[in-house]
């Protein structure tokens, strides 16, 4: 456990140092699909909203399974974010990489759990891992007319 805490401090100087802003904690929340809460070692528990995608919400088909879809990879582990930008509920919007190296915000895409969000971010990787989802019909993929949570917030 030492040896590790000294990582993660030796890593966050480093990235702090280059500009960089990641943040190590571990899961204690989660909101939903795409919002988890971490806390950190100094004790502070940071909000943070999947960079890139947005899952179903809670009333939604779909929205419990995105939900517990992520809880079954992060609750109680700890992951690493690279914080890329804020939303203005104050939430940190980073990418959330796993235990195991994988980048949780893929890994809903890869199962059909969650729209890739070209309004915020243009990467090829994600709109190809939703195109591929959506192939397969996997998740709310399975749906003739799922509609996207952008447009379900606005009824």
């Amino acid at each position: 456990m030492k040896k590790q805490f000294i990582s993660i401090l030796f890593l966050l100087i480093t990235t702090v140092a280059i500009g960089q802003e990641i943040l190590i904690g571990k899961v204690v929340k989660v909101a939903d699909g795409d919002t988890i809460t971490i806390l950190t070692s100094d004790f502070s528990q940071v909000p943070i909203r999947l960079q890139g995608i947005d899952c179903p919400e809670k009333a939604q088909d779909f929205g419990k399974v995105a939900k517990q879809f992520t809880s079954d990879l992060v609750f109680g582990k700890i992951v690493k974010v690279e914080v890329v930008d804020s939303d203005r509920y104050g939430r940190a919007i980073g990418i959330v990489t796993l235990p195991d190296g994988k980048v949780l915000n893929n890994e809903l895409l890869k199962a059909g759990l969650a729209w890739h969000y070209i309004q915020y971010d243009h990467s090829k990787k994600m709109n190809d891992l939703e195109a591929q989802a959506k192939s397969k019909r996997l998740g709310l993929w399975l749906q003739p007319n799922a509609v996207a949570p952008w447009l379900f917030r606005r009824k």
